[in-house]
């Protein structure tokens, strides 16, 4: 888009992460996504979600727990925009294909995790002239961190590893158990953080990976 974003942009933007991100856990955990009424009307649909059939008990209750979240960041957003919040758009979940055993589950919520405090981050800036949606995109991007911290523990903990999605990525590994650099966590622009979840790293991309018909709003291209 020209110029530089609006809050409502800005929101949007992350209410399309959330989208993507409580599906995948709700998915993951009851075999089923979000509501009617969390979707928005026109709203697009899910595809490629599957539940996870071997969780731990442990895991199990872990990522029921970021269900919750997610689904509830889903409506926070949407209530804060109003009319203006953008209805959820196709969704691939089965993009880097079926997700339904623990290990895989750890490995994607690690990235989606990440990348989701990442873009948080990165948007900060355009939110700096409406304190109250600044303070509420803090509280969101610190229960994504705990969020995070938990996944990244448990991949190293069970001796998994998880792929960078990008060069600015740290993999969990027990000389980076943060996803930081410098005593800093990473910092994406949209257009980063569309990058990874386009599955593309060129510029001017405007669907794909996990939104196969790109995100709704206007913070849509690379």
């Amino acid at each position: 888009m020209a110029g530089s974003p609006q809050p409502s942009d800005v929101l949007n933007f992350a209410l399309n992460l959330e989208y993507l991100e409580a599906s995948f856990y709700l998915y993951a955990t009851t075999g089923t996504g979000l509501s009617s009424t969390d979707m928005g009307s026109g709203a697009g649909s899910v595809t490629g979600g599957a539940q996870v059939t071997n969780f731990s008990p442990t895991v199990a209750n872990i990522a029921a727990q970021i269900a919750a979240d997610e689904q509830t960041h889903v409506e926070l957003l949407r209530s804060a925009l109003g009319s203006a919040a953008v209805a959820m758009p196709n969704i691939n979940l089965g993009a880097l294909g079926t997700i339904n055993n623990q290990t895989l589950f750890l490995q994607v919520a690690r990235a989606f995790e990440d990348t989701g405090v990442s873009a948080y981050i990165g948007a900060a800036q355009y939110l700096v002239s409406r304190v109250p949606d600044l303070t509420y995109a803090a509280q969101i991007l610190a229960v994504e961190a705990y969020h995070a911290s938990n996944i990244r523990f448990n991949i190293i903990q069970m001796g998994l590893t998880s792929a960078a999605t990008d060069s600015m990525d740290v993999p969990p590994t027990t000389s980076a158990y943060f996803c930081e650099k410098g005593a800093l966590a990473i910092e994406r622009s949209p257009q980063e953080v569309l990058n990874i979840v386009y599955a593309n790293t060129s510029t001017g991309v405007i669907s794909g990976g996990f939104y196969p018909n790109g995100m709704n709003g206007t913070i849509i291209s690379t």
